[in-house]
């Protein structure tokens, strides 16, 4: 059976994930960073789908973790054909200027050189030299941040993002003929505690008519085509990065 580590699956749209790629058929292991509690409800989740899940504490920015992330994902659930790299953080909305160095580069390690070692680690272990031509797919997380800027909010946060494009377009080259799929979806206003967390509770009201659709987007909306991504029925598709936003 087919077997998926989503990072930061706790919560948002990595959660949303691991529920609807359980409803596909996928084995999943829920990463989190520090909420046990909701990784161990949405490992519940998979388990009511039929599927068996794990969850695993790792903080992705660091190497050594990232390496004990997988070796206990194979170990619960078999040989790891997919990878979602949806753990994410904004930090604070200020604009540049009044941002603290340690959130820049927190947020860069999150995003950016998380996405970097867990694509490396996936890599080594699929399609890695001498091991063959194997499949398996990886789904990058970036945002329409990367292409608007994020200007007074989360420049930072944009930069990191346009960094995960530039990741997926090279490593879909590097890996191709490995038989290594890489693609990124690039969300757009979407409803998830995010928001909050950067204390902007009332973004997604304050920014909903910017949206061409009208509304912001759900975090299920999101996960239907990272999914979709993961799955055969994306089998020649490599390099994308999918703007989901509404138009925006």
């Amino acid at each position: 059976m087919p077997s998926v580590i989503v990072t930061g699956g706790s919560r948002g749209i990595g959660a949303a994930v691991c529920r609807l790629a359980a409803r596909d058929g996928w084995d999943v292991c829920v990463n989190y960073t520090s909420d046990a509690v909701a990784a161990a409800k949405v490992v519940a989740a998979v388990q009511a789908a039929g599927r068996q899940a794990v969850a695993v504490k790792a903080d992705v920015a660091d190497p050594d973790e990232v390496a004990a992330l997988f070796d206990t994902a194979e170990a619960a659930l078999g040989p790891i054909t997919g990878l979602v790299n949806s753990a994410g953080i904004t930090g604070r909305a200020a604009p540049l200027a009044q941002t603290d160095a340690s959130t820049i580069v927190r947020t860069i390690d999150i995003n950016l050189t998380g996405t970097l070692l867990c694509c490396r680690e996936f890599a080594r272990r699929i399609g890695g030299p001498g091991g063959g031509r194997q499949t398996g797919a990886i789904v990058n997380l970036s945002s329409a941040a990367a292409t608007l800027g994020a200007p007074g909010e989360f420049v930072w946060y944009a930069a990191s993002k346009g960094a995960i494009d530039s990741l997926t377009l090279g490593l879909a080259k590097e890996v191709g003929p490995s038989g290594l799929r890489v693609n990124a979806v690039a969300p757009g206003l979407i409803e998830t505690e995010i928001h909050a967390a950067a204390g902007v509770p009332d973004r997604v009201a304050r920014l909903s008519s910017q949206v061409p659709l009208g509304r912001a987007g759900s975090a299920e909306e999101t996960a239907e085509p990272i999914v979709w991504l993961l799955s055969p029925a994306a089998s020649y598709v490599s390099g994308a990065i999918l703007r989901v936003g509404g138009g925006r």
